[in-house]
C-alpha cells in the first residue's frame, strides 16, 4: 500500500475521533509550549543580567577596601579597612601599563534637601575619570571636570529618579540643594540605568567630585572603592596581578606576611560566572518543562494502544485482503507522527504567543530563538516515533483469522 494512501486514511480515521485526538495532541501541545516559553525566559533573563553587567564595562576592575577581621576569637561586627586612598588609584595608572585610568569613589546614603523637598539617596564622591570607567552618560546638563575636583567646588550630578523624587520631574539643572548641610549646585543630569545585577536601583544616587564627598561631606581620608579601566579585556588579568602586588607593597602586607586588606572584582571573571549561572539555570528550566513533553508521549501511547484494541477487526480485515505487517504498522504509525507534529506545531504557537505575552505584560524579558523551537519540534515527532512504534508494532503482528474473531 502506498505511503500516500496511509497518510490519507490516517487523516480519516483521526478526523473521526476529534476528541480522541484532541485529548492525544494535548499534551504536546503543552510539552512545546512550556519549553519554548520556559527557555525564551530564561535566555531573556541571562540576557538582562549580562547587558547590565556590561554596561559597567567589559574591562572594568574594582578594586574594594577589605573587612577588618575579629581579633582575640571575639564575634564583632566587621569595620571597613582605612587604607585605601586616592593615591593608590595614582600609583596604580602609574605603575602598570595594563590599566589606562583609575578614579576613587566614596558613598554614603544621605538625607538631601531641595526646597520643601527632601529624599534619601545614595550619595557618591567620585573622581571625574569614574564616569567614562563606568559608562555614566548624560541625559542633561555636564559633568564636573579635574579643575573642580582639585577645587573641592560644590556641583553635583544627579540620577534620573533623584529628579523624580526630589524634583518632582522639574528640571534640576542650576537648581541649589543640600547634601546634610553643605549646599550644592546641579549641573547635570545622569542618562537612565536601570537597576544592576544585585536588584539596585542605579539612578537613586548623586554624583559629587571626590574631594569634596571625602573633605566637605563625609569628612573622611580613604575611599572605598576604586574603579580601574584595563588597556582592553585581554589585560584583565595582568591589571590584576598588577594592582594587587602594587597595593600589597604600598600597604606594607608583604613585609608582615599579612592577608590582602582589599578585594578586586574582575569584571570578565563576573560576566563569565553570570553567563554560566544563568545558562544553567535556562538549561535547567527547559530541561524541567520538557518532562512535559515525555507525558504528552505516554498520552500519545495510551490512545493508540486503546485504538488497536478497537479496531482489531479493522485490522484483521485489512491483512485478509492482502495487506502486509509493514502496511498496518505505518498506517499506526503514521497516525502517531500526525498526531505529535500537529500537536508540536500548536504548541510552537502557544509558546511564540506565551513567551511574547510573558515580555509584553509580564515581569521578565523574553529572548525567542529558533534553536529551542527547532528541538521542540524535533523531540515532539521524536515522542511521536517512539512511542507510536509499540502499538504499531502491536497491530501489526496480529494474525488475521485472530483479529476477525475479535469482533
Amino acid at each position: 500500500m502506498k505511503r500516500s494512501r496511509n497518510f490519507r486514511l490516517s487523516i480519516e480515521i483521526l478526523a473521526e475521533h476529534k476528541l480522541r485526538t484532541l485529548l492525544s495532541t494535548s499534551g504536546i501541545v503543552v510539552g512545546v509550549a512550556a519549553v519554548v516559553i520556559m527557555v525564551a525566559t530564561g535566555r531573556g533573563a541571562e540576557r538582562s543580567v549580562l547587558q547590565r553587567i556590561q554596561a559597567m564595562g567589559t574591562d572594568l576592575l574594582v578594586v574594594n577596601a577589605g573587612q577588618a577581621l575579629p581579633t582575640a576569637g571575639r564575634q564583632r561586627q566587621g569595620t571597613a579597612v582605612t587604607t585605601l586612598t586616592p593615591a593608590d588609584a595614582e600609583a596604580i595608572v602609574e605603575a602598570s601599563s595594563s590599566v589606562l585610568r583609575a578614579a576613587g569613589a566614596q558613598s554614603k546614603k544621605m538625607t538631601v534637601r531641595w526646597e520643601e523637598e527632601t529624599a534619601n539617596t545614595m550619595v557618591v564622591g567620585l573622581a571625574p575619570g569614574g564616569f567614562g570607567i563606568r559608562n555614566i552618560g548624560l541625559a542633561a546638563g555636564r559633568v564636573y571636570d579635574e579643575t573642580e575636583e582639585r577645587g573641592m567646588r560644590r556641583v553635583a550630578v544627579v540620577g534620573p529618579t533623584v529628579v523624580a523624587n526630589l524634583f518632582l520631574g522639574r528640571d534640576p539643572i542650576g537648581a541649589a540643594m543640600r547634601i546634610g548641610r553643605v549646599p550644592f549646585e546641579v549641573i547635570g543630569v545622569a542618562a537612565p540605568k536601570g537597576v544592576d545585577q544585585s536588584g539596585l536601583d542605579q539612578d537613586d544616587v548623586i554624583y559629587i567630585p571626590l574631594a569634596t564627598a571625602m573633605r566637605r561631606v563625609l569628612n573622611v581620608i580613604y575611599v572605598a572603592s576604586i574603579y580601574v579601566q584595563a588597556r582592553g579585556s585581554g589585560a584583565l588579568d595582568v591589571a590584576e596581578a598588577d594592582i594587587r602586588a602594587l597595593l600589597r607593597e604600598r600597604h606594607r602586607l608583604d613585609r608582615a606576611g599579612k592577608r590582602d586588606d582589599f578585594t578586586i572584582e574582575n569584571q570578565a571573571t563576573i560576566l563569565a560566572a553570570e553567563r554560566g549561572t544563568a545558562r544553567t539555570m535556562t538549561s535547567l528550566v527547559g530541561s524541567v518543562a520538557a518532562i512535559s513533553l515525555l507525558v504528552g508521549g505516554i498520552g500519545i501511547l495510551a490512545v493508540m494502544l486503546i485504538s488497536v484494541r478497537e479496531r482489531r477487526h479493522e485490522i484483521g480485515l485489512r491483512r485478509a485482503v492482502g495487506a502486509k505487517r509493514r502496511d498496518v504498522a505505518s498506517q499506526f504509525l503514521a497516525e502517531a507522527l500526525i498526531v505529535a507534529a500537529a500537536g508540536g506545531g500548536a504548541g510552537l504557537l502557544v509558546g511564540v504567543g506565551g513567551a511574547y505575552a510573558v515580555a509584553r505584560f509580564g515581569a521578565w524579558a523574553a529572548a525567542l530563538s529558533w534553536e529551542p523551537a527547532a528541538l521542540a519540534l524535533g523531540a515532539s515527532a521524536a515522542i511521536g516515533t517512539l512511542f507510536g512504534f509499540y502499538p504499531a508494532l502491536q497491530a501489526a503482528r496480529l494474525e488475521p483469522i485472530d483479529a476477525l474473531r475479535a469482533e
